[in-house]
């Protein structure tokens, strides 16, 4: 089988592949020309270069295919061009289903994300019928992969196409390069950077537990079904507190109230819109986020998959060695 996956460059795609390379499936990935290609370094896969903005160069690439892990996302939680996020997630993700339907592959996974998803006020977990709306999505980053999968929903249903959707949660472990979002909050907490906390709450799971839940969906899942591919949930404290324990630090005992971290939010984020500046650590939306707990539940794809996954404790022990291997610590 000959499999096409995007986003093969970062943090899910990356272990995506290197699963199907050791199942020994013959293996393309989309990679756009500025990206780093770290992550393929000595992974025997066929590159090619296009864009998912770009159908020309999606039809290319999937030629010859059966299978398509469309794992790419534009995952951050602040631009200084909101626009970018629905042009990648929204219309990226499109694209390529209409060019997976034109080039005659048979079974596509799509990552979506629990960000599309349901939270329950009570911090019960959701799960995969929790209710959810465009309006209760907070920021640009969860409205469009909100509606990226309302797409796919529609193409499944309008052109019958074979798409089973995963919703991972929060992916920890190694080959993070970039890092994402909780890459980040890792690293600074390992390198002692992270004085204080606030009450939330996140699903942790291993980066490679994830990469095996997407093997299955396309094994296993019945298309048009979305399956939660998560593993533990725990209070940021928790977290930090285990970064603490394997990097030998006192963990912060400080917990500060919402309304006190969202005017810093303000200064950083306006700073960083007016500098040109990274995307700053602290924004606006992710305090906003933050006052929700994100728990889920993965019993759906656990019984109808046959998922499972490993403790939190050692998906963020793999996250640290690696980033303290690769110098980010």
């Amino acid at each position: 089988m000959t499999s096409l996956v995007t986003g093969a460059t970062g943090f899910v795609g990356s272990a995506v592949a290197k699963q199907l390379v050791n199942l020994g499936e013959t293996v393309r990935v989309l990679v756009r020309p500025s990206s780093n290609r770290a992550n393929l370094d000595n992974l025997p896969v066929e590159i090619f270069e296009g864009d998912l903005r770009d159908p020309k160069s999606l039809e290319k690439a999937l030629q010859g295919c059966q299978s398509l892990f469309h794992v790419a996302a534009d995952y951050r939680l602040w631009s200084r061009n909101p626009q970018e996020f629905y042009d990648n997630n929204v219309q990226g993700s499109k694209n390529i289903l209409l060019a997976a339907a034109q080039t005659g592959v048979k079974r596509t996974v799509y990552t979506s994300s629990v960000a599309a998803l349901g939270i329950n006020p009570d911090h019960s977990p959701a799960d995969e019928n929790t209710p959810s709306s465009l309006e209760t999505m907070i920021g640009h980053y969860k409205r469009s992969k909100f509606l990226a999968e309302e797409e796919v929903k529609k193409l499944i249903k309008s052109l019958g196409l074979d798409v089973v959707i995963v919703n991972p949660s929060t992916p920890i472990g190694p080959q993070d390069i970039k890092p994402t979002p909780t890459g980040k909050v890792i690293t600074m907490a390992a390198s002692g950077k992270i004085p204080a906390y606030v009450d939330t709450g996140l699903n942790v799971v291993h980066v490679d537990d994830v990469a095996t839940g997407h093997l299955l969906a396309f094994e296993k899942g019945k298309t048009g079904e979305r399956y939660i591919l998560g593993g533990e949930n725990l209070y940021l404290q928790e977290i930090l507190e285990i970064v603490a324990r394997i990097t030998n630090r006192n963990p912060p005992k400080v917990q500060l109230p919402h309304y006190i971290v969202l005017p810093i939010a303000y200064l950083v984020q306006g700073w960083a819109y007016l500098t040109y500046g990274k995307e700053p650590m602290i924004t606006i939306d992710s305090v906003r986020m933050a006052k929700k707990h994100m728990f889920f539940s993965s019993k759906k794809a656990e019984q109808e998959l046959g998922y499972t996954h490993r403790s939190a404790q050692e998906a963020i022990a793999d996250a640290i060695h690696w980033f303290q291997d690769h110098h980010y610590i």
